[in-house]
């Protein structure tokens, strides 16, 4: 791997949209303009409420990323709610979905804040990895930074891990900042060891982003939303994804 690559979440776009009944900000003209600037793939989380991605907007966006081969398409949630229903509608309309992040947030909740707990959640989570896998996509399990459940998570059928990483987020100015890059660079080398791939996520941002890449090995992919679509409305959505794209460059040394 020479690189990571880099998913835009669009889920503020979709919250702006839903303060009105005009259609705008458009989910698939966001989406588009972040394909062009070179963005890798893009992630939704449709949670049950409907509070920003409505469950009409993740097949036609499915549609729109099948037009830009070698891209991807990753749909997150908690996999006890409604996400094996969105993914199984997507795939019954013939649409791509790529990844599957399962996320263990509840009904309601502010944002994610915590990974998978093992051995607690893992014969819960293998018959639902399994049906992930059945409807062709890949599966990745939002985990915090604990080099000691990476095993696990692949002994459940995970394909990759997304590192949760408002931790580090929250300690980028604090001295603490060293103690959690170690932790997640331990975190990446048990998964790697396991036969995991990595993605990361949560709070990264410009600032953050390079320091994480140059000091954690192996990370695939970052999945980035809040930050960048806030970036985007000051720079634009071209400008703020080809600076997040400088990020990933200067952590992989690239010219």
């Amino acid at each position: 791997m020479n690189t990571t690559a880099l998913s835009v979440n669009v889920n503020k776009v979709a919250t702006l949209r839903n303060t009105r009944h005009l259609g705008i900000p458009s989910l698939t003209r966001a989406a588009t303009l972040c394909l062009q600037a070179g963005a890798k793939g893009i992630t939704v989380h449709p949670r049950p409420d409907e509070r920003h991605i409505r469950a009409a907007d993740v097949p036609e966006l499915a549609a729109l990323v099948q037009q830009w081969p070698g891209r991807e398409y990753n749909i997150e949630g908690n996999p006890f709610h409604n996400l094996m229903a969105v993914v199984a509608d997507v795939r019954a309309r013939l649409l791509p979905v790529q990844q599957v992040t399962f996320v263990p947030d509840a009904e309601g909740q502010f944002t994610s804040d915590h990974g998978w707990n093992f051995p607690t959640d893992a014969e819960r989570l293998r018959p639902l990895i399994a049906q992930a896998h059945a409807l062709g996509a890949r599966v990745s399990l939002f985990m915090d930074a604990d080099a000691s459940a990476m095993a696990a998570a692949r002994a459940v059928g995970a394909d990759r891990v997304e590192l949760y990483t408002e931790p580090y987020a929250a300690a980028w100015a604090t001295p603490a900042r060293a103690t959690q890059l170690k932790r997640f660079a331990e975190a990446a080398r048990a998964a790697r060891a396991a036969g995991l791939g990595i993605n990361a996520g949560h709070d990264l941002n410009r600032d953050n982003l390079t320091a994480f890449l140059r000091e954690v090995p192996g990370v695939q992919e970052v999945s980035i939303g809040h930050a960048l679509i806030a970036d985007a409305l000051e720079m634009g959505y071209s400008a703020a994804v080809g600076d997040y794209l400088r990020c990933i460059a200067d952590a992989h040394g690239a010219a």
